[in-house]
């Protein structure tokens, strides 16, 4: 199948016994995003002309100072951004710093690259690097790449909680709850992992009455127990056929939702919201 995601998502959302029996899981398709939210990668601006000879050129600008800003609290107000040049985000804002990740502009499952922002950071050379969550294993991994490789940087106030203990997801909206569902998440054995992450893809069923249900999230997390997997073990949010199940642990690492209640999910959840998982 050519999205891997869909096909970690199936062997998620099913006990052993019943993925066994699926030759052929449903397809998703990426959900196509408003006009308003594609973004290529820029063209160079052209150069001006140069002063004529008998002008004198003017001094050099100096460089704006030193500085950091802070663009995510990951609760009431944070930032993400496409990523529109590939880049290898190292573990320092310097060219020198260790790789750590190599960010392409597609996922494995085919929809735009997207990162949620922590912080940005300007040089004393000019440069600008912004500190970034990164899709990859393992969990928690953030690291630096240059402001040039991302597009524009867009806001959302939403923020997941996923308890695992509980067995219950809530979505806040500037701090205020506006949902909340009872849910499936890993087995024992295949525990759904912890951490902070984000919102990495906005996925559709083709086939609402299947074993996603009628919407899918793919996040930036990765099962850290079935790393041989399509995709690399890639966690999701999803509907379920089976809601009867719900409240449980009752999947490999995916979170199951009613699909009632992802389809409220759809309407107040977009792409960047942080999810941390406890």
């Amino acid at each position: 199948m050519r999205l891997a995601l869909f096909t970690v998502l199936v062997t998620l959302a099913l006990p052993a016994a019943a993925a066994a029996q699926v030759a052929v899981p449903p397809v998703l398709v990426p959900e196509r995003p408003p006009p308003s939210e594609t973004e290529s990668e820029p063209r160079p601006e052209p150069k001006p002309d140069p002063p004529p000879a008998s002008e004198p050129r003017a001094e050099p600008a100096k460089p704006p100072a030193p500085s950091r800003t802070r663009l995510s609290d990951e609760r009431r107000r944070s930032t993400w951004a496409y990523v529109v040049r590939r880049a290898v985000a190292r573990a320092a804002p310097r060219p020198a710093g260790r790789a750590v990740h190599r960010l392409g502009l597609v996922t494995p499952d085919g929809t735009a690259e997207v990162v949620l922002a922590l912080e940005e950071r300007r040089l004393r050379d000019g440069s600008v690097w912004v500190r970034v969550r990164l899709p990859m294993r393992p969990n928690n991994t953030t690291g630096w790449v240059r402001r040039r490789a991302l597009g524009r940087y867009r806001l959302v106030r939403t923020f997941l909680r996923v308890d695992r203990r509980r067995l219950t997801a809530t979505l806040y909206r500037r701090g205020r709850v506006v949902w909340k569902a009872p849910i499936g998440v890993g087995e024992p054995q295949w525990p759904t992992p912890r951490g902070r992450f984000y919102v990495r893809e906005r996925l559709i069923p083709t086939e609402p009455d299947g074993l996603y249900g009628v919407f899918a999230f793919g996040l930036s997390a990765y099962s850290e127990t079935l790393t041989d997997w399509p995709g690399g073990g890639m966690i999701g949010i999803h509907g379920t056929n089976q809601p009867e199940l719900l409240p449980g642990r009752v999947s490999h690492g995916c979170v199951r939702v009613a699909n009632a209640r992802i389809a409220r999910l759809r309407r107040l959840m977009g792409l960047g919201t942080p999810v941390q998982v406890v």
